[in-house]
């Protein structure tokens, strides 16, 4: 199959996001000026640096995640697992402003540190943040219609059971990636395998 997007694929659905996937999950937790509260997922999500740590998420529209991010300026990504899977898809939900998707989908807001937004208590990952710049992707023609957030960590939590000899055992949280359609995937124990990279191509060493 080749198609030219602008001339359409001729599937019932857009096949774009089913094949570049798995997609990581940002759980995004932010805080309007007033103190409103939203908890949305994004599947356009990824780090994209470490050295600042960086994260970006991309909204389709200025939904109250973005507004919330941009009033206060701070935001937290929490990791999606098979464990929270429901209650993540719960969060997805359109409902009203103002009203917290933390309490409608049952989970616990816990206190950050470094930051306003609050944490989801039952996710075993959390990264505090502080917004960088919000921008709008423009395309080639027309106007934007996606606006990408990037935020610098600030701070991390991690479940200090996943902690294993030093090593953070991302496998033992299964986390949930986004595939297209209905679809996600979830890591396992099972389905992890490491690779050694060649001499000087960035292989595994201890950091700050």
């Amino acid at each position: 199959m080749f198609y030219e997007v602008a001339k359409g694929h001729g599937l019932p659905f857009d096949p774009f996001k089913a094949v570049v996937a798995p997609r990581p999950i940002g759980w995004i937790s932010a805080i309007s000026a007033k103190g409103e509260v939203n908890l949305s997922p994004y599947s356009f999500f990824n780090a994209v640096s470490d050295n600042p740590h960086m994260v970006g998420f991309s909204s389709q529209g200025i939904k109250d995640a973005i507004t919330f991010v941009e009033e206060t300026g701070e935001f937290v990504c929490n990791l999606a697992t098979w464990d929270l899977r429901d209650q993540m898809n719960a969060s997805s939900a359109p409902l009203p402003r103002g009203q917290n998707e933390m309490d409608f989908a049952g989970l616990t807001a816990a206190p950050s540190r470094l930051v306003k937004p609050p944490r989801v208590a039952e996710s075993p990952v959390a990264f505090e943040c502080k917004l960088l710049r919000i921008i709008p992707l423009k395309p080639l023609e027309g106007e934007a219609v996606y606006h990408f957030v990037i935020g610098q960590v600030m701070a991390i939590h991690i479940d200090d059971r996943f902690i294993i000899d030093g090593i953070v055992d991302t496998a033992a949280m299964r986390p949930i990636a986004r595939a297209g359609y209905k679809d996600y995937f979830v890591g396992t124990p099972e389905t992890k395998f490491s690779l050694a990279r060649p001499p000087g191509a960035g292989d595994l060493a201890p950091s700050s």
